[in-house]
């Protein structure tokens, strides 16, 4: 994949992916798994124009930061959530094939995570 990286790019990426659907998060198009965030373009006045907001373990994002923090930031905005801000206009479409599976895998985790019950029910405790 040659060329200026868009939301196009990381839609079609992210096509191949299972479960991946296109939606909407605040007014801007997004892909979701199971209606729970996977990527969007960030919004918010805090991050750059034409940055991808990307569900991503905290402790993957600190290393994405410290390796390439001219492709990779977060803000004050942004800092509080499992994502990391990628400035489209510098990441290589290699990386950003890898950063959308590890985020599937992030985003799958949790999502199976949520759907197991907390506690079993009291009939189905050992004796």
């Amino acid at each position: 994949m040659a060329g200026k990286i868009t939301f196009d790019t990381v839609r079609k990426i992210a096509s191949a992916l299972p479960g991946v659907e296109e939606s909407t998060s605040y007014g801007t198009p997004s892909l979701k798994i199971g209606g729970t965030l996977l990527t969007c373009m960030a919004i918010n006045k805090s991050a750059e124009p034409n940055s991808l907001v990307l569900r991503i373990d905290t402790d993957q994002r600190d290393a994405l930061i410290a390796e390439a923090p001219d492709t990779f930031y977060v803000t004050d905005h942004y800092v509080n959530y499992p994502c990391v801000l990628v400035r489209l206009s510098r990441v290589k479409a290699g990386v950003l094939r890898d950063l959308l599976h590890a985020s599937w895998k992030f985003v799958s985790a949790n999502a199976t995570r949520k759907r197991r019950p907390l506690s079993r029910k009291k009939q189905d405790l050992p004796r």
